[in-house]
């Protein structure tokens, strides 16, 4: 079981604090990285959207939900309190947001799904050769990195750019406040597209074409840095938490993968929440990363390659509130009835464009081959059945730049809920698709690391990996499943180079 009682749980204690898009979530995790049950906390969040691509939310507001996760923990672990050896944390990346100069957020929290800085990659893709910038940083140019965002928010909103004297990410921001300082992670910095992911630095070259200098960016730091002495404001309120380690905050992809077991190339992380993404950890050196992907960090150590989707659970809510479909688990059945594409539908999932491969955050969904016998249950499946494609081409150049062929290790709220789904992919795939029985990979994987640095677990290993059961392929599907990909490519070529 990944979770335990407390009165059988191992000190120290690891507290796990994870913000998300949707809420912000605490738990306390033992010395193995298991969750104490009866222990969490979660306070919800909202993400403010606009037709014109806009994705905000205040950071004084988040911080705000998280204190409360925290009294909310130390209330419940009372008993427990004592042992608690860390605080760590992980949150959603990348996202940014500007300080003046008495340390005040003057601009909202931008998330990666904001998409209004699109018209600055075109110009930062005709200065710079792109494959280079790719393997230096391991990010492509797009909206949700931050060399095209600090390039339209200087023109966008000029007067305000120039009151921000610095630039952090909500991580950061916590960790100020608490702290009176604050650095960012290698993890996070990765996911900014401005981290030389060999040298471990800002990187010079892109800086230098960017209106921010580099001392309005946070010090880099690995996640074993860790602060201690909180404010007095945070000392009384937490007593017990005053003058134990606090790490940094890491982004929640290299977390999830710690979390849910896959800790070496043998073993690649399917995770679907609203988006997806395809993850592994590895520990040798990248020198060309395939088109498509990125390549990210979980410390000096470690490496991050893989892809992120766009779509996921948001086009399965999306697609279920749409067509008036009664809840997952009445249509369950009837969807796994349904023959592989077998509806004589073609579906570009892009709701909120592509990332992974082709990066073309401009693009847009796209159903073809609707006709009067078509169901909304019918659209529903081969909605599952594109984002299935999406993410079987991602592994497909994942692949090239693992040693061994993987286990896949899936897990996410939206895709465990729904075997018809992981059916789905398993055909697809055409391999073994095992289920991660952790829950919260986000914040275990935060708290096994935090383990790690302090000693406490010599190794990752050490910590069991709770996966569950396995969805086996049926390869006869995966011939059919197959002959829609190529015929997916091509609607796609058709639409996107015209």
């Amino acid at each position: 079981m990944s979770s335990i009682t407390p009165d059988r749980a191992e000190s120290p204690y690891i507290l796990s604090i994870d913000i998300g898009t949707s809420a912000v979530r605490a738990f306390l995790f033992d010395r193995i990285g298991r969750a104490i049950s009866g222990i969490k906390a979660r306070e919800p969040l909202e993400i403010r959207t606009t037709p014109e691509g806009a994705s905000e939310a205040d950071p004084d507001l988040i911080l705000e939900r998280t204190w409360r996760c925290i009294d909310s923990v130390m209330e419940q672990a009372s008993p427990l309190s004592q042992r608690i050896g860390g605080v760590a944390s992980c949150t959603f990346v990348g996202n940014i947001l500007g300080l003046n100069r008495s340390n005040q957020a003057i601009t909202p929290l931008i998330t990666y799904a904001d998409t209004r800085a699109y018209g600055e990659v075109a110009g930062l893709q005709a200065e710079f050769d792109e494959r280079i910038v790719h393997d230096r940083t391991g990010c492509h140019f797009h909206p949700c990195y931050l060399p095209a965002f600090f390039r339209w928010f200087a023109k966008a909103r000029p007067d305000l750019f120039k009151q921000v004297t610095r630039w952090i990410s909500i991580g950061e921001y916590l960790e100020l406040k608490l702290f009176g300082g604050s650095a960012v992670t290698y993890s996070v910095a990765s996911w900014s597209g401005l981290l030389n992911r060999n040298s471990l630095t800002w990187d010079e070259p892109l800086m230098a074409a960017l209106p921010i200098r580099m001392d309005q960016l946070s010090p880099l730091v690995d996640s074993k840095h860790f602060q201690k002495g909180l404010r007095p404001e945070f000392a009384n309120r937490w007593p017990v938490l005053k003058d134990i380690p606090w790490f940094p905050a890491l982004g929640d992809g290299a977390a999830a993968n710690i979390g849910s077991g896959c800790l070496s190339p043998d073993r690649v992380a399917l995770t679907v929440g609203t988006t997806s993404a395809l993850r592994a950890v590895v520990d040798f050196p990248i020198p060309h990363i395939p088109k498509g992907l990125w390549c990210y960090r979980v410390d000096s150590r470690r490496s991050l390659p893989g892809g992120a989707l766009s779509e996921g659970g948001g086009l399965f809510s999306w697609l279920i509130k749409t067509l008036n479909l009664p809840d997952l688990s009445e249509v369950e059945e009837a969807l796994a009835r349904i023959e592989p594409d077998a509806h004589g539908l073609t579906v570009l999932p892009f709701l909120a464009g592509e990332r992974a491969p082709n990066w073309a955050g401009h693009a847009r969904a796209t159903i073809h081959g609707l006709s009067l016998a078509t169901t909304p249950l019918e659209i529903l499946r081969a909605g599952l059945e594109a984002v299935a494609y999406r993410i079987a081409i991602v592994f497909e150049l994942l692949r090239q730049i693992l040693p061994s062929e993987p286990q896949i290790v899936a897990s996410g709220g939206a895709l465990i809920h729904s075997s018809s789904w992981l059916q789905i992919i398993a055909d697809t795939l055409g391999r073994p698709l095992a289920i991660s029985e952790v829950q919260e990979a986000s914040n275990r994987g935060v708290a096994l690391l935090a383990l790690e640095s302090l000693g406490v677990l010599k190794n990752l290993n050490e910590a069991p990996d709770f996966i569950g059961p396995v969805f086996d392929p049926d390869l006869k599907h995966r011939e059919r499943y197959q002959k829609a990909i190529e015929r997916q490519k091509r609607l796609y070529e058709k639409l996107m180079r015209s």
